[in-house]
C-alpha cells in the first residue's frame, strides 16, 4: 500500500509568497499527497488565493487568528495521512523531496524521521545558501539535540518528514510559544523517534525564506524573548529526562549560554535566570557569533559592551 503524506501549511498574511509555496507542494512527484492550508486570520488576500487552489485538490480551513502553532495543530488534527510534512506559507521544497525521503525510510526502522539539506534564500531559491551542514548526517535523537546545544546547528522545519505515529507520540505544537516553537516541537519529535535519517539525495531539498521585513522586530519583542526562554526550559527538561549526563548537561548549558548571547542586554530578569541555568548545568565555553569587526572590538571591551552598543544603535 502506498504511504500517504500530509503537507500542512499554516498561513497568516502570506499572499506575496503563498502561490509559490502551493505550487511547490503540488509539484511533488510522490502521488499520495494530502494538502491542507489553515488560514490563521489573514487580513490580506491569502485566503482568497488559497481557495483558488481548491479545484486542484487543496483543502482550505479558515480560523480566527490564534498563531502559527495553533494553525499547525488544526491541520494536524484534520489530516489522515501516514506521514507529516510541515511547510510554512513562504517556504519551498524540491519536487522529489518527499519521494526521496520515503525511499530512504523504507529501508530504516519504523519510527525513523527523515531530514534533508536545507538552504536560506530571500527571493530566488536558486540562490539559496546551504551552510548549516553539521546536521547533514544520521543521528540518534540525543546526539542531534546535543549537537544543537553545543553548536547552535539546526534543521529547518520543512526539511523533516515525520511518521504520523511519531507525531502522535510527540504531541501537538505548544501554542503558548511563538519564537522557537519549532525547536521545542522537533526536540519532542526527535526524542519520540527511532532515529534521524539524513537523505543526502540532491533531489531532496528544503528552502527557507529568510530576511523578510518584520522578522528582526519580532525577534526583539518581549513576547518573543520570553517564548524562547520558555522553549529552552522545556527542551532542557526533555533532554535531561532522556539522559542526565555530563554531555547532555554541557549541551543544555550551551542552549542557555546562546540565549544570553542572542538577547543580551535585555530583558534583565531573563538574563539573570539564563546565566543561573548555565552555572547550574556546569558552565559553557560558548562564545557569541560576531563578524570580524565586532570580534576585534570585543577583544578590547568585551562582548557585553559590544552588544550594548549595537542595542543602542539599532534600538
Amino acid at each position: 500500500m502506498t504511504p500517504t503524506v500530509a503537507l500542512l501549511i499554516p498561513c497568516h498574511n502570506a499572499e506575496p509568497w503563498l502561490r509559490e509555496t502551493l505550487e511547490s507542494a503540488l509539484a511533488q512527484t510522490w502521488p499520495a499527497v494530502e494538502l491542507i492550508v489553515v488560514d490563521d486570520g489573514s487580513t490580506d488576500g491569502s485566503l482568497l488565493l488559497a481557495h483558488s487552489y481548491v479545484p486542484r485538490g487543496v483543502r482550505v480551513i479558515s480560523q480566527a487568528k490564534a498563531g502559527a502553532s495553533a494553525a499547525r495543530n488544526r491541520a494536524l488534527r484534520e489530516s489522515r495521512s501516514d506521514f507529516v510534512q510541515f511547510l510554512d506559507a513562504d517556504d519551498l521544497i524540491s519536487p522529489d523531496k518527499i519521494a526521496r525521503q520515503l525511499a530512504l525510510l523504507a529501508a530504516r526502522p519504523l519510527g525513523t524521521v527523515a531530514s534533508c539539506a536545507w538552504g536560506r534564500f530571500t527571493t530566488e531559491p536558486s540562490a539559496a545558501r546551504f551552510v548549516d551542514t553539521a546536521v547533514c548526517r544520521d543521528f540518534t535523537p540525543l546526539d542531534y539535540l546535543v549537537l544543537a546545544g553545543e553548536t547552535g546547528a539546526m534543521m529547518h522545519p520543512s526539511a523533516w518528514l515525520v511518521p504520523r505515529a511519531v507525531a502522535d507520540q510527540a504531541g501537538p505544537w505548544n501554542e503558548a510559544l511563538s519564537l522557537n516553537d519549532d525547536g521545542e516541537y522537533f526536540a519532542r519529535v526527535a526524542l519520540a523517534s527511532a532515529g534521524l535519517a539524513f537523505c543526502g539525495d540532491p533531489g531532496a531539498r528544503s528552502y527557507y525564506r529568510s530576511g523578510l521585513p518584520g522578522s528582526l522586530s519580532q525577534l526583539r519583542s518581549d513576547r518573543a524573548r520570553r517564548s524562547q526562554f520558555h522553549s529552552l526550559e522545556l527542551i532542557t527538561r526533555q533532554v535531561l529526562a532522556a539522559e542526565d549526563s555530563a554531555r547532555t548537561r554541557r549541551a543544555c548549558a550551551g542552549y542557555w549560554q546562546r540565549y544570553v548571547h542572542d538577547f543580551f542586554p535585555a530583558p534583565a530578569d531573563l538574563m539573570t535566570r539564563a546565566e543561573a541555568e548555565v552555572r547550574r548545568l556546569g558552565g559553557s565555553v560558548g562564545r557569541p557569533a560576531m563578524g570580524p569587526k565586532s570580534s576585534a572590538l570585543a577583544r578590547l571591551i568585551g562582548w557585553r559592551q559590544v552588544w550594548r552598543l549595537k542595542h543602542l544603535l539599532h534600538g
